[in-house]
């Protein structure tokens, strides 16, 4: 509120401010160009500071509904990793099967991460999924072909990270 009526009495009061969502709420304007701060809306505001309600057509209990919005930042970590760990893109299909194939890899790369991220915790490996993803991939094998005919692959670790997560998960 000091900002607003700070850039309010300077005259530098611009059409950005006036769309801005935290700043509109409080102007009020009057004919063409005269703009002043509703101080009643802004009073009328202030009751439900520190307060946080939910609304909900459901008929679950308001605990579980509580619960449930407590819990959406996981959903909503989940979303931003697909975005940027996973590099998960809108591509316009038309065809129904490749709508689902496409659905389908996103889906199981994702739960492929958390898995690797769950597992990461249980085995008490400090790394997050992404670091640990980027040490996977400095990992190269060599197959070895025996006389016997049996093929055995040779994992070359060569960094602390590499051998503690192969260390892990070997």
């Amino acid at each position: 509120m000091e900002r607003l009526k700070k850039k309010l009495a300077s005259g530098k009061l611009s059409k950005k401010h006036i769309n801005n969502k935290g700043y509109n709420k409080y102007l009020k304007l009057e004919g063409e160009v005269h703009i002043s701060i509703d101080e009643e809306k802004y009073r009328a505001d202030n009751v439900w500071d520190g307060l946080k309600g939910y609304v909900t057509n459901t008929k679950i209990p308001a605990e579980q509904v509580m619960e449930s919005y407590r819990q959406l930042w996981q959903v909503e970590r989940t979303f931003r990793i697909t975005k940027t760990d996973l590099k998960i893109r809108p591509v316009f299909h038309f065809k129904k099967r490749r709508i689902e194939a496409h659905l389908s890899i996103a889906f199981v790369s994702c739960k492929l991460y958390k898995e690797f991220e769950r597992q990461l915790k249980e085995k008490k490996v400090w790394m997050s999924a992404e670091k640990g993803l980027d040490v996977l991939k400095t990992i190269f094998g060599i197959t070895l072909k025996m006389p016997s005919g049996k093929e055995k692959v040779m994992l070359l670790d060569k960094t602390p990270e590499q051998k503690s997560i192969l260390d892990h998960f070997q």
